[in-house]
């Protein structure tokens, strides 16, 4: 009754206390991290990282959230436990040494247990809270608990045993986290331990088409909301780090600045001059139409500009992407010297899915880039099944608009006859913001590119196929040529302009001719005029000379008449 009471009281907008995890991505699945003052149990099979799980848990709280920390074994040596986690990064030493950290051995054998007697863990409390008093630890750890028990047969007893271990964790206010290796029908050998515990984390080591992958899900977690899927995790020099994918909200901020796509003419087939900030870019083709190149011309312009810029390559090593780009003119090796950028090159199977996009994932914090390119994106596909590429491209792009990161993927596509887009292409074709596909142009014996836009989010563009060239100045976008049976390309181009040369070659001997024969009849018209003047100008004077002839007969005959008055 005592305790229904105290339920009551409790206000509606209670949250309970969490202790942060420090491990990547796992306090946003468990939203603050595990009950803070319970127990959790983390079970699974041999080799997910039970152990090293529950000791960053144990050393993050030590470094990070100065909480003294107590880690019992009952299965490795304590120097065991610390040579094998120095490889992380973890100085145990070093934290006993601070009184930090209490790291005690417990050894149990099967011949010390005698059933005829009473069995009980008095001995181990007493241990366990003199190590807790002796560095005030708020944090304890206790693995693997099925060594504990490993020579005890009487059911009864050790279920009585568990149940009083977990409620004196309890009353000691720590928050504990405790190990177990999982049953075969259960989560845990015994069956009870996911009963009793606060939070129960469960672990998985598996591989599927020779690809190995780790996984996490929260079983349950009292009094709390948390994740519900399956998280892949990856372990690293730098430990754990889970990835969380539980973004389901389209609330991401945008941005209205321009970035260059870098290759000359394409920027002015966007009506606003390139891609948005923070957008999602594909380019899709089959191989050889430059799509490699296309990228590198992005990466090459953020470059230019300051951008820190990561280029995935699936296919190429940095030394020869460097190379391929340098014969076009393009200089990847100043980027990379000068810090802007970093090639990061690996085969797809050497990790699943979730892993790259764990290391991408890792990259971005540790880079902090501001333009990313993945090629190609759809390598990945040789090591995932079709519903896992639509997630991981999914969380992938997710990712990438949460960080505002302008991201540039490439896509091979198959060469078919069919207008059927390729799993890569159909996948994140809907996703992306906008969608550039380069294609093969074929005609008069010869292969040619072309260039055109399908989709661009928020901005009109230009609805041409506009065929390129890849010269020793790199990429060329040529001026659209029409003819009557549509675009031209290649040597139907060259002849369309040889015909366009010698059309206006005859059309300017032609004007030439008619220029000559205008000028000729000029002159004949001139000559005529002339002639005509003079002749004019001729009887004009014989007129002239008749009527001063005339007016000097009048002016005789005036004067005689005259005279003759007289």
């Amino acid at each position: 009754m005592q305790e229904t009471s105290k339920t009551h009281n409790i206000p509606n907008n209670f949250i309970f206390p969490k202790a942060p995890t420090g491990v990547e991505g796992l306090d946003e699945i468990t939203e603050g991290g595990f009950p803070k003052g319970r127990p959790t149990l983390i079970c699974g099979g041999p080799g997910c990282g039970k152990t090293l799980l529950s000791m960053q848990f144990l050393i993050k709280g030590i470094t990070d959230f100065n909480e003294p920390g107590v880690f019992m074994s009952f299965e490795e040596p304590t120097a065991d436990l610390s040579l094998n986690v120095k490889s992380l990064g973890f100085d145990l030493e070093q934290l006993k040494a601070d009184k930090k950290l209490v790291i005690d051995h417990v050894r149990v054998e099967r011949s010390e247990i005698e059933e005829a007697g009473e069995y009980d863990l008095d001995g181990l409390f007493i241990r366990l809270g003199y190590a807790i008093d002796t560095v005030k630890a708020t944090r304890v750890v206790l693995d693997t608990l099925e060594a504990l028990f490993s020579g005890l047969d009487n059911q009864a007893i050790l279920r009585a045993e568990l149940r009083r271990l977990f409620h004196w964790l309890k009353e000691k206010g720590v928050t504990a986290v405790i190990t177990g290796e999982r049953g075969e029908t259960t989560l845990t050998r015994q069956g009870l331990e996911e009963y009793v515990s606060d939070c129960v984390i469960l672990l998985d080591h598996r591989v599927i088409e020779q690809v190995s992958t780790r996984r996490l899900r929260i079983v349950k977690y009292r009094g709390s909301t948390h994740g519900t899927n399956e998280y892949p995790f990856l372990i690293d020099e730098d430990g754990i780090s889970v990835l969380p994918i539980t973004s389901l909200k389209l609330d991401n901020e945008v941005s209205s600045d321009i970035v260059s796509t870098g290759v000359p003419g394409l920027d002015e087939m966007f009506d606003r001059g390139g891609f948005y900030r923070g957008s999602n870019i594909l380019v899709s083709g089959t191989a050889g139409t430059a799509k490699t190149t296309i990228a590198c011309y992005f990466a090459d312009e953020q470059c230019k500009k300051g951008e820190k810029t990561i280029y995935f390559a699936f296919e190429e090593s940095p030394h020869q992407l460097v190379r391929n780009m340098k014969s076009i003119g393009i200089d990847l090796q100043k980027h990379i010297n000068d810090g802007c950028l970093i090639i990061h090159s690996s085969r797809p199977s050497l990790n699943g899915l979730e892993l790259h996009l764990l290391t991408l994932r890792k990259l971005i914090k540790e880079f902090k880039p501001t333009t990313i390119v993945i090629d190609p994106i759809s390598n990945l596909i040789s090591v995932g099944s079709e519903h896992e590429v639509r997630s991981m491209l999914v969380r992938l792009i997710d990712m990438l608009k949460y960080n505002n990161i302008t991201a540039l993927f490439t896509s091979l596509n198959k060469q078919t006859d069919s207008f059927r887009p390729d799993l890569a292409e159909e996948s994140v074709s809907s996703l992306v913001d906008t969608w550039i596909t380069v294609r093969d142009m074929e005609g008069m014996g010869e292969r040619n590119r072309g260039i055109f836009i399908i989709k661009a989010r928020g901005m009109g563009h230009s609805n041409q196929v506009r065929e390129f060239v890849i010269t020793k100045k790199g990429i060329e976008l040529l001026d659209i040529e029409l003819g009557p049976q549509g675009i031209l390309t290649g040597a139907a181009r060259q002849s369309n302009e040889m015909n366009k040369k010698l059309s206006e070659i005859k059309l300017q001997s032609e004007l030439d001719r008619k220029d000559r024969e205008i000028a000729r009849k000029r002159k004949v018209l001139e000559a005529n005029i002339e002639a005509l003047k003079n002749e004019f100008e001729s009887v004009e004077e014989e007129l002239s000379l008749l009527k001063a002839t005339e007016a000097m007969q009048e002016q005789a005959a005036l004067n005689k008449k005259q005279q003759d008055d007289k």
